[in-house]
């Protein structure tokens, strides 16, 4: 009886330890899981500070860098932006980008795109010619060019969650969400954060950190 009691109580002693290790490794890979968000959260915002503070440089003098460089913003913007679950058919839907009226990227934002990911989700990008063909965006971008649609753009997108980007002369002012900006020859941008959250958009803390100015709202996640 003595042996088994014995017995009993090593396997108790050693379910115990096997529980605590199971523990501890959980402990482990949550917080590696956290690690590694953290980690990706910071190599964007660090690329975005790069990109407000070098790779805008040659901008006013070079439309074709100018729009590679607003190409990278637009993919970093995805990265600090949460769109509501029902935004997206099913798990692996891509995120939509699409431009209206002529191209003024020229192919650069297709390259930007290519290949990469937000989260679980691949890019694509849709370019459409006519305000009547846009449909299933979640990032739309509205060219200078294009600044005569902008009111009846954000009239149609009301209260869908798109993320509006335009580089027009007071766009966040009229109810864009993000505004392109040029300030001592380097791209800055602004964000309109109350046109966001009514299209039930949540903004992270961090890009509102890096805009130049911020308008409305409760100032992120």
């Amino acid at each position: 009886m003595a042996v088994l009691t014995g017995e009993k109580e090593k396997l108790n002693s050693r379910n115990k330890r096997r529980g605590v290790l199971r523990k501890r490794e959980g402990g482990i890979a949550a917080r590696s899981g956290r690690d590694r968000y953290a980690c990706l959260a910071a190599i964007a915002r660090a690329v975005l500070l790069c990109l407000l503070s070098v790779c805008g440089d040659s901008a006013q003098t070079n439309p074709s860098s100018e729009y590679q460089v607003k190409a990278a913003f637009l993919f970093h913007f995805a990265q600090f932006v949460e769109w509501p679950e029902e935004t997206f058919k099913e798990a692996n839907s891509p995120v939509t980008y699409c431009t209206i009226g002529a191209d003024p990227f020229h192919g650069s934002l297709d390259a930007a795109l290519s290949g990469k990911t937000v989260g679980a989700r691949s890019l694509r990008v849709m370019h459409y010619r006519q305000l009547q063909e846009i449909r299933g965006c979640q990032v739309l971008f509205i060219g200078e060019r294009e600044q005569k649609l902008v009111p009846s753009l954000l009239t149609s997108l009301k209260g869908i969650p798109a993320l509006t980007v335009g580089e027009s002369q007071d766009f966040v002012q009229d109810g864009g969400m993000i505004g392109f900006l040029l300030e001592e020859n380097k791209i800055r941008f602004e964000i309109n954060l109350d046109a966001a959250e009514h299209a039930r958009l949540k903004v992270s803390s961090r890009l509102l950190a890096l805009a130049k100015r911020v308008i409305g709202g409760q100032r992120g996640i």
